[in-house]
């Protein structure tokens, strides 16, 4: 079995609006960009009224050698989300708004393929091999996850910072209804 390290783990918790399907697409291609392989693990959708809560997990794995590989577990937990109507810079456009919370999560993987578990001396060795030969390489392998997965963190932030609108979204969809009313 692979030797598998959980480096970090962070969270992006972002209240009011944001344009869902481009959230969705940004990060999916956040992903491929840096040539990491998706797969989404999980799907699930409760509506409620003019609501709806999404559950979606993905897998991201980007592999650096036949020894190393990287892997990204992504939890996506969006409550109460809604469309609405909101003017920006003069144009009206449908957003939506809610609660999302992602959860990041970043491993290494060494030995990935387990080429070395196939017997108890391999499995020694190889433990030989990352704490005595290979050292600086599995904590440079340990700097390059957490890097990455920084990056993908600060990315989704920056996609949700709606500026002018973020601090008080209600405020601002209820005005711009009642300015295209009338």
């Amino acid at each position: 079995m692979a030797d598998k390290e959980l480096i970090l783990k962070e969270k992006v918790e972002h209240t009011g609006l944001f344009d869902f399907v481009g959230f969705y697409q940004f990060a999916n291609a956040w992903f491929r960009e840096e040539d990491y392989g998706v797969s989404e693990e999980r799907y699930t959708e409760k509506v409620k009224g003019n609501a709806k809560d999404m559950r979606i997990e993905w897998n991201a794995t980007k592999e650096f050698s036949d020894y190393f590989k990287i892997q990204q577990s992504i939890n996506f937990n969006i409550k109460d989300m809604s469309e609405v109507e909101v003017e920006i810079n003069g144009t009206k456009k449908t957003m939506n708004k809610g609660n999302i919370e992602i959860e990041i999560k970043g491993f290494l993987i060494k030995d990935y393929e387990s080429k070395w578990e196939t017997s108890p001396g391999y499995r020694f060795l190889r433990d030989v091999y990352n704490k005595y030969i290979i050292p600086a390489r599995v904590k440079s392998m340990k700097d390059r996850v957490e890097d990455e997965v920084q990056e993908f963190k600060d990315e989704m932030k920056a996609f949700l910072d709606v500026p002018g609108l973020r601090a008080k979204p209600e405020k601002f969809a209820r005005r711009d209804l009642k300015e295209s009313r009338g």
